[in-house]
């Protein structure tokens, strides 16, 4: 059940599944609710203690008076451990923008975690994507005309935004059980969820060069997890994309991903088949896999 943890002033909704085993605490995308990972942490949580949370002014938590950056995520993320006295070291989940924020607190706190999994993270170079000729791709989708969007929202009451966004969910959404589907629904309709998108949004580039300049994970286990990148080019192309464009950003993209395990000297590289950026919701079986094998080993490194 969710539940309510006050760290640093301020009240985070909390979901917790399992009661044993090591604890795995996952970081969610930018703009994405943990509802979304329901499959994986009903089959992580069988063996494991499973923790998530949403940042400060996403989901049902209350907004913070902090900048939202990575630096605040992290040592709210410390406090949070310490508050439900997690005290061994833990498996830190990270996608997309919640990848950057768990590589921040890898580097910050190498002995809190026993391994990293980045599922499609974004880099700490993410700069270079800004580089890329993407002229259709990028039209009225630039990230300038997305914190457009964000910000008309974020000046909506919850009612107002209710009547004007009409959530639609994904197909893989709509096999989630249905109370995960109101909540996601409800999810998008928080005006709290784009004031702090346009913080994280802002901040980001600044934090990747911090995070960058941070240095090495040394030898911690780090599981780098890509999408599929033909898979989204036929996708792309399907909604009328240009092939020349779409090629180059998986590429970059692709290339990013592969670096991600330059962070450790003990890394491993798994491309999620038929997978898009949300590869939580479009191959669970493959993160479960990647974690079940790093806690195998850890089990048979203590016999």
């Amino acid at each position: 059940m969710n539940h309510f943890v006050k760290v640093f002033e301020t009240e985070l909704e909390v979901k917790r599944k399992g009661e044993h085993g090591i604890p795995i605490v996952i970081m969610t995308g930018m703009g994405c609710s943990f509802e979304e990972w329901h499959e994986v942490t009903e089959k992580l949580s069988v063996t494991n203690q499973v923790i998530l949370y949403h940042r400060p002014g996403i989901g049902r938590s209350e907004q913070s008076q902090r900048e939202r950056n990575t630096e605040a995520t992290v040592s709210e993320l410390k406090e949070l451990l310490h508050v439900l006295r997690i005290d061994s070291p833990i498996i830190l989940l990270g996608h997309s923008y919640g990848g950057l924020c768990a590589q921040h607190f890898a580097k910050r706190y190498l002995s809190d975690v026993a391994a990293l999994v980045l599922i499609d993270s974004t880099s700490h170079d993410l700069e270079r994507l800004d580089t890329l000729d993407l002229p259709i791709m990028n039209e009225g989708a630039s990230d300038e005309d997305w914190l457009k969007q964000c910000e008309a929202y974020a000046e909506q009451t919850e009612s107002a935004l209710t009547r004007r966004i009409q959530t639609v969910l994904t197909p893989n959404q709509r096999k989630l059980p249905s109370d995960v589907q109101a909540e996601l629904i409800q999810f998008f309709q928080r005006p709290n969820l784009y004031k702090t998108m346009i913080e994280e949004v802002r901040n980001w580039h600044a934090d990747s060069r911090f995070i960058k300049q941070l240095g090495s994970l040394g030898s911690m286990p780090v599981y780098v997890i890509g999408r599929d990148a033909d898979h989204e080019v036929e996708q792309g192309l399907l909604n009328g994309l240009p092939e020349s464009e779409l090629k180059l950003l998986e590429a970059t993209w692709h290339q990013l991903i592969r670096e991600q395990t330059m962070l450790s000297t003990t890394s491993k590289l798994v491309i999620a088949e038929r997978s898009s950026h949300a590869v939580h919701l479009d191959r669970p079986d493959v993160i479960v896999a990647v974690v079940e094998e790093h806690v195998y080993q850890m089990t048979q490194a203590l016999k």
